[in-house]
């Protein structure tokens, strides 16, 4: 956004120290195409009030403290919580925020420094209204696409939440169990294989909340992400080789406890056990 000359502030959620400055961010597009901007970097405190758009692209545990924090700045502006993930925008929801709009990413990104980071897009990212006037969908849509990275306005947002949620538990916790990158399922048949008995497992949950998908197509999701995303590393395997909390609560956990509520835990047993052994993994390495 800043590289077609609009105007973008970072504002860090975890650091709160009243810092103010100019960074060089660099984003890889490929080989032959690197793309920089001079972004302005603060913190909350900086700031009373907030207007215009603001975009949520922190990892989902920290939703609920930036939630409270930001409500009396942001007031009635539009909200897009642009992450992966099931219910990520409740604390949003629950700290009455009036516009609230969810992104679901068809991306793949790696950092390779501080400022610099790698940089692909699967497909058009959709963006929908969990609260808010629809009609409103299209200028959110229109503020944040780009050349290089495209946003489309998506009237039903939820099947396209958990087809997303799906393939990322198997990506978040099979990737980093393995130690491998994002290509290991176009690549092994067998990695292939644990991937359908999950995406059988989750289908059968979101089936418990009236949302019916498509097996074979949440399947070709996931080998086109793997192949367009082949010697990447998924983001939870980066975070445990950072030493960094994960996001898995929000992936297979959340899937599971959905289960849990419909009696129907014994449903996903796979799908709980990678989660478990990829938290275990992640917190052993933080120890």
């Amino acid at each position: 956004m800043k590289h077609e000359g609009r105007d973008v502030i970072i504002i860090r959620g975890s650091i709160d120290d009243k810092s103010d400055r100019f960074e060089k961010i660099e984003v890889e597009l490929s080989k032959e195409t690197t793309i920089e901007a001079e972004i302005e970097v603060s913190t909350a405190s900086n700031f009373s009030r907030l207007d215009g758009l603001i975009v949520f692209t922190n990892k989902s545990f920290g939703n609920l403290h930036l939630a409270k924090t930001f409500k009396r700045k942001i007031g009635d502006s539009p909200v897009v919580i642009m992450q992966n993930g099931l219910n990520v925008e409740q604390p949003f929801i629950d700290n009455d925020y009036s516009q609230i709009y969810r992104c679901v990413l068809f991306t793949t990104s790696q950092l390779l420094s501080s400022t610099k980071l790698k940089f692909k897009p699967v497909s058009v990212s959709p963006i929908g209204v969990v609260r808010g006037n629809p009609e409103n969908l299209e200028v959110v849509v229109q503020q944040l696409n780009s050349h290089h990275f495209e946003f489309k306005a998506e009237q039903n947002i939820l099947p396209i939440v958990w087809t997303k949620a799906i393939v990322n538990s198997v990506f978040n916790s099979v990737c980093p169990l393995l130690e491998t990158d994002n290509g290991i399922f176009h690549r092994n048949p067998t990695a292939l294989q644990i991937a359908k008995r999950v995406i059988a497992e989750c289908i059968g949950v979101a089936e418990s909340i009236g949302i019916f998908l498509d097996a074979d197509k949440i399947t070709d999701s996931l080998l086109l992400i793997s192949k367009s995303s082949d010697g990447q590393l998924i983001s939870t395997y980066q975070d445990i080789r950072n030493k960094r909390k994960t996001e898995i609560d929000t992936l297979n956990f959340s899937i599971a406890r959905i289960a849990n509520e419909f009696e129907k835990e014994d449903l996903v047993k796979e799908t709980k056990l990678l989660g478990e052994l990829t938290k275990l993994k992640a917190d052993l390495t933080r120890q």
